[in-house]
């Protein structure tokens, strides 16, 4: 004698319109077309929630989805009837291996109930805008779905094994390490010193002792604040501490003297950076890491320090946050879902009343001044905007000056030039989107010094040389720098609007 359950199963299949005698007038999920695919999708909700029902038009399949215990009945979708007597769904989930099937399907439910949540399975990528343009709230290509997968797994794997790696290769080591800063250091390239600097320590069980060393000036107010308010330990790098290093690793700098001051031939064991080495596509160590994809160096520690399960201090988390943000400007410039993750990561480990402190700095009478001077200096054609400020100390000024005249009306792109006692400073900022602004200053400038960077900042560094004893820094910068800039000017094409 049958079941009961097999009995109701059956009058379903025979009599739809008792359907709504055994099943709610409303349900959260149907899935329709129960292939691999349906089946792993009603595995997934079965675990969440049984407000489910399945319809295929299979009738084997749906005897063993009964067998499973799934409530599940026979319809052919391509009927526009088919679900006359079932429940109103919440969600629908179309996922049958048949083009025309999910199509109907989808008219089906659309034209009967438009409040119902669709996901539909495209079964090429012709059919991706059929669904699409049907009203299908998410469509679904499986294999570019495993595509991006597969790509994600292997990425985590990848990064897993490099923390692995950098993890064993600190722990066999004993001395003194020496974490090197870029030149002028930002607080991603700090806070990435000091998240190597906690990695080495937990690796080596405190045998390593590491040196943060820095070179050039400190001189933005959020990055002196920074240091002053995280209690960050910087040692001005010398000959005499770089003989006392056994090991040498370098944050957020792709080579040894690549914005760092440190002779081209130094031989480094550690490079971890956000920025591509062009340059110096030979440079040998015993750990390299670049990933120019990442918005900041500090979303790549934060990785390692996530992968390795080690413990973050409140000090750490709240100086890599504050990289990950300095280096994208609040998420706005050149961030990844990657930095998003890891900024939400460190959030609840970080203390937000230093964090407001740091962001709130007093600005410096020098700072003022040059920004003022960028502003009374500027010169605009174009949309692009030149202005000098002559002679500087503090060239974290330059930037802070570039990033508030780009957004002056009519500017598309700013450049702000001044001269040290060793070079000429370039920092640009970008918001044409058909120009690479990184790709241009390395082509007008690395012939003659170092430049770079990203779509919408970069900078560029010409050293003196030749110059460098002359006492009127500014009178040089007037007779020097209209040829200099000229090389710009032509690859942007402003040379050729002047000959039309």
């Amino acid at each position: 004698m049958e079941s009961l359950n097999t009995m109701r199963s059956y009058t379903i299949v025979r009599m739809p319109e008792a359907v709504q005698n055994v099943s709610k007038e409303r349900i959260k999920y149907i899935i329709l077309g129960c292939g691999s695919t349906g089946y792993n999708v009603a595995e997934e909700l079965e675990q969440e929630s049984e407000d489910l029902i399945i319809v295929d038009k299979d009738q084997k399949r749906v005897e063993d989805l009964r067998d499973q215990k799934y409530e599940a009945i026979v319809r052919d979708l391509l009927d526009p009837n088919f679900m006359e007597g079932l429940p109103v769904p919440e969600v629908a989930f179309i996922l049958a291996n048949d083009r025309e099937a999910n199509l109907a399907a989808l008219k089906t439910v659309k034209n009967r109930y438009p409040a119902t949540y669709v996901i539909a399975r495209a079964t090429d990528p012709v059919s991706i805008d059929l669904l699409q343009l049907e009203g299908a709230d998410i469509v679904l290509y499986p294999q570019e779905v495993v595509a991006k997968t597969a790509i994600h797994h292997i990425r985590k794997l990848h990064s897993s094994r490099l923390a692995l790696r950098l993890y064993d290769m600190l722990a066999s080591w004993e001395g003194t390490l020496c974490i090197v800063t870029h030149l002028n250091p930002d607080p991603d390239s700090i806070s990435s010193a000091m998240a190597l600097s906690m990695i080495a320590r937990h690796a080596s069980h405190n045998k390593l002792n590491c040196r943060l060393v820095y070179e050039g000036d400190i001189g933005h107010q959020e990055n002196r604040a920074f240091i002053n308010l995280l209690d960050i330990k910087l040692e001005r790098l010398t000959p005499q501490i770089l003989e006392e290093c056994n090991y040498i690793a370098l944050v957020d700098s792709s080579g040894p003297g690549v914005n760092n001051e440190l002779p081209r031939s130094t031989r480094v064991n550690i490079i971890i950076d956000h920025h591509k080495n062009g340059e110096h596509p030979s440079t040998v160590a015993d750990f390299i890491d670049i990933r120019p994809g990442v918005g900041a160096t500090a979303s790549i520690m934060t990785q390692y320090l996530m992968e390795l399960d080690i413990p973050v201090s409140k000090s750490v988390a709240t100086a890599l946050l504050y990289g990950i943000r300095a280096d994208t400007r609040d998420f706005k410039r050149n961030v990844t879902s990657q930095d998003l993750n890891y900024a939400a990561f460190l959030l609840p480990l970080t203390d937000s009343d230093l964090l407001d402190k740091i962001t709130s700095p007093s600005m410096s009478l020098e700072t003022v001044e040059i920004i003022g001077n960028a502003i009374r200096n500027r010169r605009i054609k174009s949309g692009y905007l030149f202005s000098g400020v002559g002679y500087i100390r503090n060239r974290d000024a330059l930037p802070q000056a570039a990033d508030m005249l780009v957004h002056l009306e009519g500017v598309n792109t700013a450049l702000v030039y001044g001269i040290s006692d060793q070079n000429i400073i370039i920092s640009a900022r970008n918001k044409d989107i058909r120009l690479h602004l990184g790709n241009v200053m390395a082509e007008a400038f690395a012939p003659i010094g170092e430049a770079g960077g990203h779509a919408t900042m970069a900078a560029a560094l010409i050293p003196l040389n030749y110059f460098s004893l002359a006492k009127e820094k500014e009178d040089l910068l007037d007779l020097i720098i209209d040829p200099i800039l000229k090389r710009f000017a032509t690859i942007v094409g402003l040379d050729d609007e002047d000959k039309q």
